[in-house]
């Protein structure tokens, strides 16, 4: 699927007006980089050849905060640019954000997106690994923690050009059983754990939610196009102890929703994505 940004003309785009708050902006664009749109009028830096957002960390920030809307604590874990983090925070405005991302580059980048979308005093951005134990310990829990984990471990697929965008792809740094046990540990009572993973990975997604005391509540699969097979799933999950011992678990999540299709067979924008795309500060097709 390619990876696409908003585009970047002013507040109209043939009809549609971009909502949500104007960001301050004044951060230089520096060599190799772009700035590009994101949602509403919030824009990213990211690496011209590097690790750019995707339509995996869409989904995740739009079904994690469809199950979870009201999050005061939100923390994206393994959180690259900032992605998934800034979507968030601009879907629950009243909310204190957390990142923690292993590669000091992109969390540089991030750091520049937050300050040019003015959001600073409700962002803590932080350097670290995931698998720390010791991470946000003795701080409060979050209400929604969220991951876009690595696909792969390392030798399945080639890894990615640009260095930045190996541990995206690859599993060298963790992988999603890795997220699910950070996610345990750091959620609060009642909190949710949205996480993204390949639809032909389930039964590897199901599983490792269900080692680390996670419920799988709901899940959605998004189809890249129609009459192709491989597409993502999207999970949203809670604390397995938060729920009475007879409550009842299948094999499966208990909600599975129905799929959304990305691209017609012709290639145009299927209505199910766009309505995702607006919920997100998007134009409804490109």
């Amino acid at each position: 699927m390619p990876r696409r940004s908003a585009p970047e003309e002013g507040p109209s785009f043939k009809g549609w007006t971009r909502p949500g708050p104007v960001p301050p902006g004044g951060v230089e664009i520096e060599p190799g980089e772009t700035l590009d749109g994101l949602c509403g009028y919030w824009r990213i830096f990211q690496l011209k050849k590097g690790n750019r957002f995707s339509v995996d960390d869409l989904v995740t920030a739009w079904y994690a905060t469809t199950w979870c809307p009201r999050a005061r604590r939100i923390v994206d874990l393994g959180s690259g640019i900032g992605t998934v983090a800034l979507l968030a925070a601009w879907r629950c405005p009243g909310a204190l954000v957390h990142t923690v991302e292993a590669q000091e580059e992109s969390l540089r980048l991030a750091r520049k997106s937050i300050r040019y979308n003015g959001q600073e005093d409700r962002f803590f951005p932080r350097l670290g690994d995931i698998r720390d134990p010791e991470l946000f310990v003795n701080e409060d829990r979050f209400d929604l923690v969220m991951g876009t984990p690595p696909y792969w471990p390392e030798g399945d697929r080639l890894p990615a050009a640009h260095p930045q965008s190996v541990s995206a792809r690859l599993e060298v740094r963790g992988n999603l059983a890795d997220y699910a046990l950070a996610a345990a540990r750091l959620l609060a009572p009642g909190g949710i754990f949205a996480c993204v993973f390949p639809n032909d990975q389930r039964e590897r997604a199901l599983g490792a939610l269900q080692a680390a005391g996670l419920l799988c509540l709901h899940r959605r699969e998004f189809v890249f196009k129609d009459g192709e097979p491989y597409g993502l799933d999207v999970f949203a999950a809670g604390r397995r102890r938060d729920f009475p011992e007879d409550f009842e678990v299948q094999a499966q999540c208990p909600e599975v929703e129905a799929p959304i299709l990305i691209r017609r067979s012709d290639g145009s924008v299927d209505p199910g994505i766009a309505r995702v795309r607006v919920a997100l500060g998007f134009p409804p097709g490109i």
